[in-house]
């Protein structure tokens, strides 16, 4: 299966990160363009991939995790501003018949991501 999709695991809670807010832009010569804006579900999960088999194109892509506001609405107690409001992941597809999945580990102070299957 082709495409793009996502998931967030909260480290802090040791729970998948519902109701986080996602951007999707794809990245080029010009200005970003958005493509997806959406929330994860209960699951830590988008309720569709962010991109089709037929909607992805090479190229260079970010995904916005607000993560900031996803803690505070469970209680976390952040500095304000945060260390981490928005993270940003910036990557490449280059094989449009490969599916790209891109996880994010996050807690308030720290992330981790990495090409997933």
């Amino acid at each position: 299966m082709a495409g793009l999709t996502t998931h967030i695991l909260d480290t802090h809670g040791g729970v998948p990160a519902a109701n986080v807010a996602i951007t999707l832009r794809r990245v080029g010569d010009g200005a970003p363009e958005t493509l997806v804006e959406t929330v994860t579900n209960a699951d830590g999960r988008t309720e569709k991939p962010l991109l089709t088999p037929e909607a992805t194109r090479p190229g260079v892509y970010e995904i916005d995790f607000a993560i900031g506001a996803y803690f505070r609405s469970r209680g976390v107690a952040l500095a304000e501003p945060a260390f981490l409001e928005i993270v940003t992941v910036r990557f490449g597809i280059s094989d449009t018949a490969r599916h790209y999945h891109v996880p994010l580990l996050a807690s308030p102070f720290g992330y981790t991501t990495y090409r997933g299957s």
